[in-house]
């Protein structure tokens, strides 16, 4: 992605928890699914250590129940979260418009791609 000696954090956490955040931060009642930080943009970004990309946050339970509605595993679905939170620390914006948000699920299928080969190995 470009960026190959940048750092990021993750934070696991559960529903009732991802939903303090999303009510705090983004103004959305209950729990979602992940939440990306960007530290590349947004009043302090002058300030921010190279390299430092942000905080992607994701439900464990969510990432469970939706594998499990869709028939993969949580595992799966946490690695596909991974991927859109660092997408979204990186600038890609699937809510902007449409053409955003195609050009964001290319580029997510085509890390999942990468990353698939990669534990095949």
């Amino acid at each position: 992605m470009g960026c190959p000696e940048s750092e990021l954090s993750i934070l696991i956490v559960d529903d009732p928890q991802i939903a303090v955040l999303n009510k705090e931060y983004l103004n959305r009642e209950g729990p979602t699914n992940v939440i990306a930080f960007p530290m590349q943009e947004g009043e302090f970004s002058d300030i921010n250590p190279a390299g430092l990309l942000g905080d992607v946050v994701i439900s464990v339970e969510t990432a469970q129940r939706e594998g499990e509605a869709t028939g993969i595993s949580m595992e799966a679905r946490f690695t596909e979260l991974l991927v859109h939170g660092i997408l979204h620390l990186l600038g890609y914006d699937h809510e902007k418009t449409e053409e955003e948000a195609i050009r964001m699920e290319n580029k997510s299928s085509e890390t999942l791609k990468l990353i698939a080969q990669e534990t095949a190995v």
